[in-house]
């Protein structure tokens, strides 16, 4: 049977805590274009990318130093015929200490290959988690998507009504 989920890691020189506040900071390494906490648990919280990606997360379990999980509460892609892609989905963030380095298993949890944005998506994580996030972790600054001015609230209040 195929995996039903998109997986990616890292290996990193620096400690599990590194690791684990570089992943809480969002805004770091995904998005400066982040509305709500990302960082304890309950926190809510919605990225946008242009009138391209809204997606609203939840963080159901943190653990710290040792894994993050983002419930995937709702999703719209303007470019799927299933509009919300992704509904449902776990993201989770699994840190792990090897030999003497810190290894992190970015895993979604739903992203399957028969989703329309399966190509898409599993490029766009590669390139967050491999190169923003590991940046982020390893140099202190990381390569989000830049914020937009006021496209993205007018888009943030359309979505919200």
């Amino acid at each position: 049977m195929q995996n039903q989920n998109f997986t990616t890691t890292l290996l990193v020189d620096q400690s599990p805590e590194d690791v684990f506040n570089a992943i809480n900071n969002v805004r770091g390494w995904w998005s400066e274009e982040i509305e709500g906490s990302t960082d304890k648990l309950n926190d809510e919280f919605t990225y946008h990318y242009k009138d391209v990606h809204i997606s609203k997360m939840k963080l159901v379990e943190v653990i710290p130093n040792e894994k993050v999980v983002w419930l995937v509460m709702d999703n719209h892609f303007n470019f799927t015929k299933d509009k919300s892609e992704w509904k449902g989905n776990k993201i989770i963030f699994e840190i792990t200490e090897k030999d003497d380095k810190t290894q992190l298993q970015f895993t979604q949890l739903g992203l399957v290959t028969e989703y329309e944005c399966y190509d898409i998506c599993r490029d766009a994580w590669s390139n967050y988690i491999k190169n923003s996030l590991r940046s982020l972790i390893t140099t202190g600054k990381g390569q989000p998507n830049a914020k937009e001015s006021d496209f993205n609230e007018q888009l943030l209040q359309q979505h919200n009504k």
